[in-house]
């Protein structure tokens, strides 16, 4: 897509079985806030403690799909200035961290479990996994919809296939969605279940 412009990967991840329970390639806007909180609502069944960041956006969307039905707190966390000698080196250096502030919004979160520590850990583990986020390379993805089927795979591979190394287990067995260890293979199958047939109108000459 040309002129896609900037595109963030909303990532809802489990705490307990470290299972990314929802993801969106999408803009940091109100409306894709509210895609993204609709699905996560729909994929859960009991009440959870939620932690977001200072994005008013989420905010605004947890609030409408949630309301009183949620243990919500935010934490803000405080930015200086990026490491580094020059403009260019300070471009590409992460900001320090200088200070976070945890805010309840509804319902009784537990305050030593108001944290993003894990979800930003899934995200270093996605831009490890996958060199289409590495800006200045080849690698870096050119169109948006190449980019989201490599985030999709990344995602299937994470929660059914890849052994979390505290959990020794995959998160989807961890948070008994499935009972036996799935393998690259059997994504693989997943894909030739799901495509669709084409018949094969090529008639083979026969010799003379």
């Amino acid at each position: 897509m040309e002129d896609a412009g900037n595109f963030w990967t909303w990532t809802a991840i489990d705490a307990d079985s470290k299972l990314i329970v929802s993801w969106l390639v999408a803009d940091r806007d109100a409306e894709s806030a509210n895609m993204f909180m609709n699905d996560v609502a729909k994929r859960l069944q009991n009440r959870v403690q939620f932690t977001s960041d200072g994005l008013k956006a989420c905010l605004e969307a947890i609030t409408d799909f949630f309301g009183s039905q949620i243990d919500f707190a935010q934490l803000i966390k405080i930015y200086g200035k990026s490491e580094g000698l020059n403009a260019t080196e300070r471009k590409y250096s992460p900001a320090e961290c200088t200070g976070a502030e945890k805010i309840v919004i509804s319902g009784n979160p537990d305050e030593k479990h108001i944290s993003t520590s894990y979800v930003e850990r899934q995200n270093l583990t996605m831009r490890m996994h996958m060199s289409r986020f590495t800006r200045l390379t080849n690698a870096f993805s050119k169109k948006i919809e190449n980019h989201c089927y490599a985030i999709a795979l990344h995602f299937v591979y994470y929660n059914f296939v890849k052994i979390h190394k505290s959990l020794r287990v995959p998160p989807a067995m961890q948070a008994g969605l499935i009972k036996k260890l799935m393998s690259i293979e059997d994504i693989a199958n997943l894909i030739v279940e799901e495509a669709p047939k084409k018949r094969n109108n090529y008639n083979k000459k026969e010799n003379i």
